[in-house]
């Protein structure tokens, strides 16, 4: 369990509310009995709900993830992809769940450009052709079936009742829903799309702050997926939907496709870093990055997080993993390099010792924003969940099934269309993936989940967020409303207009090319619960969107 010492931030002790660095509008919740952190209120209320029925923290990861996908469509949807990190109290064991989707069998680099749906040499990121098999669904099922206490049915109860009886729409939402429908309606006009403007703007236009939002189909999609224990999406009826849509409008989507799917299981990464685990899903997730990073920083003494060698360090840390996971990251089964290998303490060290006091290009590869929800729960029994899904793009494909809810993912819109790229477009392949759900462990016992969803941003995030814990004594809280730095490509950074102006200009005499970017939703949004010595709970959430920590 963690020590006393371990996340002070001030000599007064641990999470002292007093003691804050950065300004902030929350301070840390703490609960015994569960805690349930989620982007959307009305997601944290459905899992505490499923808590407070005899659920435990898997199932209760399992109702917010379904809720999610009604009350924040914008980022996640029936069609998304997702990953877990779960905590057995019972097996006392960390697993690890890779629900991303491969390829249909139909798709092929070279199909998609004898098709015409490549774009300027790459792959497109709206329509059926970047649409990958949806693996969410299927994480439902399999984290239900293995550890679940409810049937899966009652789990997703919650979010039939919110898309069936309705919701009121939270201000965040209503301002990245609006954005979206102007993007669409400029860009994705046509018989193909229509099904998304039937689904998510009925009335020619996107709900605003406070009006209730009705979602039928997702309530009889969701009825069904419980019923069937995801039956009816992967080899029933919902299959055959998708399948006969995707026949119609040209894609490579099929039947055969979405019945063949199973989640993986998978062994977690992990980096000792200041005394504590840090752990991740192996790829083809890019928590390696994150994981890549931290092994480079290890070799400093952490000095002030206000310090400008330190953050020029950590953001050159983080540039040079990316250049690494760029190359090779893909499908672990077509990986050229054995992804443990890239995390030997002699690899950190070498890069560590090719870092200057100036910035540096390793890579500029990096690709564009996305769209994500991230949750974490806790129960008083001691199981934890660490999960993330995505749509991608915010509301992906813009492919919606037409009567069924179903908004299917762009996931493949990240594959290369280059043969002699790792990450090329292959039959039943997956791609790199950017979703990745964090844990934190010491001494083979759970200080709990995090994770912080956004894209390129993620592992950026997840590194931001375990110095601010482990280098820096911040509280959870704390740890998340810290300002942040984001890297985009080549040389330029972006930074929140909160970022200490000292520390800003000091990065730019370091060559760094940096802007301010005033879109805080651009830095990413995250979650944090960890467990005290004395087994109480303490989370933070995050102050940039509609978070919320339901507790009890």
């Amino acid at each position: 369990m963690p020590n006393e010492t371990l996340f002070s931030p001030s000599p007064k002790g641990p999470f002292d509310p007093l003691a804050q660095r950065y300004a902030s509008q929350r301070f840390p919740v703490y609960a015994r009995g569960g805690m349930v952190n989620c982007s959307s209120p009305q997601a944290a209320a459905a899992g505490l709900e499923i808590l407070r029925r005899g659920g435990n923290a898997v199932d209760a990861a399992v109702a917010a993830a379904a809720a999610l996908t009604v009350v924040e469509p914008t980022a996640n949807g029936l069609g998304s992809d997702a990953f877990a990190l779960v905590w057995s109290e019972k097996e006392r064991r960390l697993f690890g769940l890779n629900a991303s989707g491969p390829a249909p069998m139909l798709a092929s680099a070279e199909r998609v450009i004898a098709d015409g749906f490549a774009q300027d040499g790459r792959m497109p990121r709206h329509g059926w052709a970047p649409v990958t098999v949806p693996g969410a669904v299927g994480a439902w099922a399999a984290l239900n079936g293995r550890f679940g206490r409810l049937t899966l049915s009652e789990t997703l109860a919650p979010a039939v009742d919110y898309a069936e009886n309705g919701y009121p729409c939270a201000p965040n939402l209503a301002a990245v829903w609006r954005r979206a429908f102007e993007i669409y309606s400029r860009r994705l006009r046509g018989a193909v799309f229509e099904p998304w403007f039937r689904c998510f703007a009925p009335d020619g236009r996107t709900p605003r702050a406070g009006e209730l939002v009705r979602l039928p189909d997702h309530a009889a999609t969701l009825r069904s997926i419980g019923e069937s224990r995801g039956e009816s999406f992967y080899r029933g009826e919902t299959a055959r939907k998708i399948d006969a849509a995707s026949r119609a409008d040209g894609g490579y989507l099929r039947f055969e496709d979405l019945a063949a799917y199973e989640p993986s299981w998978v062994e977690p990464l992990r980096l000792s870093y200041r005394g504590c685990e840090v752990c991740e899903i192996p790829p083809n997730g890019q928590g390696i990055v994150a994981l890549l990073a931290l092994n480079i920083l290890r070799n400093f003494e952490p000095g002030d997080r206000e310090d400008p060698e330190t953050c020029h360090r950590q953001i050159e840390a983080v540039k040079m993993a990316f250049a690494d996971a760029l190359k090779v990251v893909t499908d672990p089964r077509e990986m050229a390099v054995d992804p443990q290998s890239l995390l030997d303490p002699a690899y950190g060290a070498a890069l560590a010792e090719k870092m200057s006091g100036r910035a540096q290009v390793w890579t500029s590869a990096l690709p564009p924003k996305s769209g994500t929800v991230y949750l974490c729960c806790a129960d008083g029994e001691g199981n934890m969940v660490s999960y993330i899904q995505s749509n991608y793009m915010g509301f992906g494909s813009g492919i919606v099934v037409d009567g069924t809810g179903v908004a299917l993912q762009n996931r493949g819109s990240d594959f290369s269309l280059n043969p002699a790229d790792a990450n090329v477009l292959r039959p039943g392949k997956r791609s790199y993936h950017t979703i990745i759900p964090g844990f934190l462990m010491k001494d083979g016992a759970p200080l709990g989940p995090f994770g912080v969803m956004g894209g390129y941003m993620q592992p950026q995030g997840h590194v931001q967020v375990v110095t601010n814990l482990l280098d820096f004594g911040m509280d959870p809280q704390q740890a998340l409303d810290a300002p942040r730095w984001q890297w985009m490509r080549d040389g330029r950074l972006t930074v929140e207009t909160r970022f200490p102006a000292p520390l800003a200009r000091a990065l730019e005499e370091r060559g760094h090319e940096l802007s301010v970017d005033p879109d805080t939703t651009s830095f990413g949004r995250g979650q944090i619960i960890l467990r005290q010595p004395n087994g109480v709970l303490v989370g933070g959430t995050e102050s940039r969107t509609d978070s919320n920590i339901a507790c009890w």
